[in-house]
């Protein structure tokens, strides 16, 4: 394997994300606590050239098999280490999304090994979008995580709330709990309740956080450990240990210009909602039928042909949401995976297609849906914003569709952001 070249100028905090949403979602909450970062769109070849105190390297590789996730990761941490990060931070979903296969569990311990690192802890807490963990088990919002809808997930059905019961079934090392007794008495309490797990032969603890405030007494705690892994949340706690404070220079961008648009492929309830919200509003949307793709109809022409003359009197929406029964009986007809890539496909197709025609204010919903359109746009890296709605900022990127200018995107996991996102993320633009 060829070493990675090392940076000129070394990171504090080195990240990766499995997905892209995901890595904004990291991103904006480093940036509000005064990180100057840089998101990648997978392994860069070489230094970035920039002087930043954080690098998130995004990958899609939260539903991949977990060896290809595995290897996609030790990549991504050899690069980050040639970068001299002191500390390495692997962010997963808020709603730990995956199966007994992994992925959060196999690449965790890839990681700890590569590290030679004994323990580590593991929270999707994110209090700001109402993700909570409390005795271990994860909420959103007031009911547990597999009455949320998160049970219908195309692809990972969350069926158990109890984060230490779905970590140990994808994990060799002994899982844990550092509890809301231990949080709420600070970070030495912490340390001692990391130490007795450690004299138990524990390697991985999932931490209960309820609000920012134990994520904020979670973080000095966490100084010592060559890795953490998380959610966004914890993020908010880091900064301060390698003595950096919150500033609002590190999320200007450049002043918006072109036309506006909406792409979607998340079936989540929250996204269901903003699809619906941003239809009522009178404003121009048309649905992409999977089934109509699969009979190989040209749907990305007709959604770009459509779309076109619509462009100048404000945003549109091509979106591909649907309820979890219309999904189940695409699955049915297609296959999971055939139904999800195929989608996928059409949408970073047309997302494109309206880059290309003008488009340079794109929102894109769904973690998948958004790796596929970063990667059909060209997008090598990104410049990250200002907070919309929690976890996700409006970013800057140079975009290979847009014949190299700038473009600006939001990068939205399917289940964040208000009913109104869709249209009020271009008023805060």
């Amino acid at each position: 394997m060829t070493r990675p070249t090392p940076a000129a100028h070394p990171i504090l905090l080195g990240c990766i994300a499995d997905d892209f949403t995901g890595a904004t979602d990291l991103a904006n909450n480093l940036v509000r606590a005064g990180l100057r970062v840089v998101q990648t769109i997978g392994v860069p070849e070489g230094p970035l050239g920039a002087e930043v105190d954080a690098v998130v390297v995004a990958l899609k590789s939260r539903t991949i098999a977990p060896a290809e996730a595995v290897a996609q990761s030790l990549a991504a941490l050899h690069w980050l280490q040639a970068q001299g990060a002191r500390q390495i931070y692997f962010k997963y979903c808020s709603t730990f999304d995956s199966t007994p296969a992994g992925n959060i569990g196999p690449v965790t311990e890839a990681l700890m090994d590569a590290l030679h690192c004994d323990f580590t802890i593991a929270t999707p807490a994110f209090p700001d979008n109402k993700r909570t963990v409390f005795k271990g088990y994860l909420f959103a919002g007031e009911v547990l995580l597999n009455e949320s809808g998160m049970q219908n997930h195309p692809l990972t059905p969350m069926t158990d709330a109890n984060l230490v019961r779905v970590l140990q079934a994808q994990c060799r090392r002994k899982v844990g709990l550092i509890d809301h007794v231990a949080v709420a008495q600070g970070a030495e309490a912490i340390r001692a309740r990391i130490a007795q797990l450690r004299s138990e032969g524990v390697g991985i603890a999932i931490v209960d956080a309820v609000s920012n405030d134990d994520l904020l007494r979670l973080g000095p705690a966490l100084a010592d450990l060559p890795l953490v892994t998380a959610g966004s949340g914890v993020a908010i706690g880091l900064p301060a240990n390698f003595g950096i404070a919150p500033s609002s220079t590190a999320s200007a961008l450049p002043a918006p210009t072109g036309h506006r648009a909406v792409v979607s492929g998340s079936c989540s309830l929250a996204t269901n909602r903003q699809v619906a919200a941003f239809i009522a509003s009178g404003r121009p949307a048309l649905a992409v039928d999977p089934l109509q793709l699969a009979a190989g109809i040209d749907v990305v022409g007709q959604a770009l042909a459509w779309a076109e003359p619509l462009l100048d009197g404000g945003p549109v929406l091509v979106y591909s949401t649907a309820d979890p029964s219309a999904v189940k009986a695409v699955q049915g007809r297609l296959g999971v995976e055939e139904a999800g890539a195929m989608v996928e496909r059409a949408i970073a197709a047309i997302a494109r297609g309206l880059v290309a025609r003008g488009v340079r204010q794109l929102v894109v919903a769904g973690g998948e849906t958004s790796g596929a359109c970063v990667q059909a746009l060209g997008i090598a890296q990104l410049q990250i914003g200002a907070q919309i709605d929690p976890g996700v900022p409006w970013c800057h990127a140079a975009s290979e569709a847009a014949g190299g200018a700038g473009l600006h995107i939001a990068l939205k996991s399917g289940n964040f952001g208000s009913d109104d996102f869709f249209t009020k993320a271009f008023e805060l633009l």
